[in-house]
């Protein structure tokens, strides 16, 4: 089992899934012929905790710090999770599913504090089916056991992040440093037992430990420290997410006792390098690196003197999962979001359409980095050579394309290319709400399997997304999230409160739009995140512009990224967290749009200054006859049976043509005069989805007028309105 690189991520990031770095990762060395193994020790250490054996130990663990009345009373039901922890994990995973039965008759789970948030939670899931109401009892269960560990066992536990507070913000390395230099926690303990078995038997030359997020990197530290105690001829580096956007200035050495590197941004061509370096006995002045920190003459070096040019999208590989225990992953239905429970529930392949955004303005967005500011699309043929490989090797269609912002061109020629290769495929992504989306396009991304998409619709309100540079109005999103929506794609909206210099009248009018959103029923799924000021955004490079000052100038030696500030119009936006949050919360259930803005705050606002049909209106404004010369044409429904008859009246006879369409949920007739029908005919094949050749609406009008006039006529008549409504795309 012996390989020249070891990965794993962290505890934790996600139970239903794993976070794809390492397979990214281990795909491209794939590619190298290096040979990798790779370990989620998140999913490993949970199912270790949340096993009867492990909840055995865990109650055997000294209780003397007892306090609450909750978690005496989970201990004294021991023996009744002892009974159950197995049954309910195995229903999590998939394995066990006549289980719902019993964990739905309200006397199977052994039930503790999180259970009091059922009778309000009742009419929320009461149309829920016996499976997924099972899913949310069960883990209201986990989350019980985990409020018992939280409590009595280690602080700092949680189910998608470890000791989050220890590494968000650490602008400082002090405190981290103490964490580490104390004896191993409990959940420590079990995360270095795993760590030490798969050691042993990989015996790697390099061990790489990808931290995405500020909750991995306490454990990614105790990963590293151990290893460094115990097998020290090991190099450790560190890559992922957090140190992206967080070590980019980091000079404190005593990070170096824990890791031999660091790297920055894509990953291949650094680890690639560093391989290189310790796989070949070449001399130290012979090194090359590639954005990488390391310790050198006892002092912090930042190296970036290779000079070969990072990897093309092309030539990175296929992400490979293999080696991760994707049977093993747990869904859980934690709050009542669409979107969110498609984060937290099934198992979704991960794959990228585009390295980078291809709008890249957003003021409030790293965009000097290049995670964002480097744009790269892949070529749809080649993303569904992925999702076929994907799909064979893990045995799952789901994917989740993890773009900042997927294309809308890209998307169309990944839709086209799924449906032509006749494969079924489930996916969802983030878009940015471009114009683009028009319903036609939507109904094809429809046809070849996506069902969600996010996207930021950020502040509702034309004068904040302008200064956002979003490249979009509230008019516009309002006609694109309808647009989707008419398609069966569902749409989650992420929105912001708190952007510099935004006034408390445009947080209500903001809400109000939002709530006329979710009133016409084209948004299903929303979430409010206040705004935080980061180093490499435009905003924080340039605060005088958006009338905010930094608290504090100063570099940290650990992390810096999030800032301190001060906005110049003196508003707590922290106010309005609570009332906004709420709101969100019923109109995602369609409930309380009669309600007062003033309703959901205990404090005084101004009324609104949106009218009450603002949305309304802007859906009204649609321009349905203009189409561009050069949109595409195409028709996804199948070939049509015709029969021509002939038709008299008055002693005029005229032959017209009867076609005849099956699509998947009926069939349907149209009728037309006999050339146009025979035209018709002739023209649905060309245009066909399953053909290469791909024919303008020009083309098209062209083709028609070779011998029969009035096109526009002939476009825009019941006929053809009723092909439209079947899969006639104009695109």
């Amino acid at each position: 089992m012996k390989t020249e690189i070891f990965v794993i991520t962290p505890p934790f990031t996600q139970l239903n899934t794993p976070y794809p770095a390492s397979a990214y990762i281990k795909g491209f060395l794939n590619t190298k012929n290096i040979s990798t193994t790779q370990a989620d020790l998140g999913i490993e250490v949970i199912l270790e905790l949340f096993s009867k054996q492990g909840l055995n130990n865990l109650f055997e663990v000294e209780n003397g710090s007892l306090k609450s009345d909750n978690a005496k009373r989970i201990l004294a039901l021991k023996e009744e999770y002892l009974k159950t922890i197995d049954n309910v994990i195995a229903f999590l995973q998939g394995k066990n599913p006549t289980l719902a039965l019993q964990i739905c008759s309200d006397d199977f789970l052994p039930q503790a504090s999180r259970f009091a948030q059922l009778e309000e939670l009742d009419w929320a899931f009461g149309a829920m089916g016996t499976q997924d109401k099972a899913k949310h009892l069960a883990t209201l269960y986990l989350e019980d056991i985990s409020d018992y560990i939280v409590e009595c066992i280690d602080e700092n536990f949680g189910f998608s992040r470890y000791a989050e507070r220890l590494g968000r913000s650490a602008n400082s390395f002090d405190e981290l440093y103490d964490a580490l230099l104390k004896p191993p926690t409990y959940i420590d303990q079990i995360l270095v037992s795993i760590l030490e078995e798969k050691i042993f038997n990989i015996q790697p030359k390099l061990f790489l430990i990808s931290v995405p997020f500020p909750g991995n990197l306490y454990s990614a530290f105790r990963c590293a420290q151990w290893v460094k105690a115990n097998y020290p001829d090991i190099k450790v580096s560190m890559g992922g997410g957090f140190p992206n956007t967080e070590l980019r200035s980091l000079s404190d050495k005593r990070v170096f006792e824990f890791f031999d590197y660091i790297t920055l941004d894509d990953g291949e061509l650094p680890i690639e390098l560093l391989h290189h370096n310790i796989i070949h006995p070449i001399p130290v002045e012979a090194h090359f690196y590639k954005r990488t920190f390391l310790l050198e003459n006892g002092e912090v070096v930042y190296k970036n003197d290779a000079f070969r040019s990072d990897y093309k999208q092309a030539d990175v590989g296929t992400p490979d999962y293999s080696g991760l225990l994707l049977d093993k992953y747990i869904s859980v239905i934690e709050i009542v979001n669409p979107m969110h429970r498609m984060w937290s529930d099934g198992r979704w392949n991960k794959l990228t359409m585009a390295h980078g955004c291809y709008w890249g303005k957003c003021t409030f967005c790293d965009i000097s980095l290049d995670y964002i500011k480097v744009y790269e699309p892949v070529a749809a043929r080649l993303i569904v050579d992925r999702i076929e490989d994907l799909t064979a090797k893990t045995g799952q269609n789901g994917f989740h394309f993890v773009d900042e912002a997927a294309p809308p061109a890209l998307m169309r020629e990944v839709a086209l290319e799924i449906i032509r290769r006749k494969i079924s495929v489930t996916w969802w992504t983030n878009v940015r709400f471009e114009k683009s989306f028009s319903l036609d396009l939507c109904l094809l991304l429809k046809a070849s399997g996506c069902i969600a998409i996010s996207g930021g619709l950020e502040v509702a309100s034309d004068r904040l997304l302008k200064l956002i540079d979003k490249g979009v109005t509230v008019e516009q999103v309002a006609k694109v999230t309808r647009n989707f929506t008419e398609a069966g794609i569902m749409v989650h909206a992420y929105l912001m409160y708190g952007y510099p210099t935004q006034t408390i009248q445009e947080t209500v009018d903001s809400l109000e739009m939002v709530r006329q959103l979710f009133e016409m029923g084209i948004l299903q799924s929303g979430f409010w995140h206040q705004f935080a000021m980061t180093a490499h955004s435009p905003v924080g490079m340039y605060p005088e512009k958006f009338g905010v000052v930094k608290e504090t100038e100063s570099i940290g030696s650990f992390a810096n990224n999030d800032l301190n500030y001060f906005d110049k119009t003196g508003i707590d936006h922290n106010q309005f967290s609570y009332g906004l949050k709420k709101s969100l919360f019923n109109f995602m259930h369609g409930l309380c749009f009669d309600y007062e803005l003033q309703d959901w705050f205990d404090f005084k606002i101004p009324k609104t200054k949106i009218p009450s049909n603002f949305i309304e209106m802007a859906l009204n404004n649609d321009d349905k006859f203009n189409v561009k010369p050069t949109a595409k044409v195409i028709w996804m429904g199948g070939k049509p049976s015709a029969e021509y008859i002939t038709k008299s009246k008055k002693g005029n006879s005229w032959e017209m043509a009867a076609l005849t369409f099956h699509a998947k949920k009926k069939s349907f007739t149209i009728q037309t005069n006999k050339n146009e029908g025979a035209w018709l005919v002739a023209i649905l094949e060309k245009i066909s989805i399953s053909n290469e050749k791909v024919h303008t609406f020009l083309e098209v009008k062209t083709d028609f007028e070779t011998e029969i006039e009035n096109f526009e006529l002939f476009w825009y008549s019941k006929p053809i309105n009723t092909l439209r409504d079947y899969g006639l795309l104009v695109l």
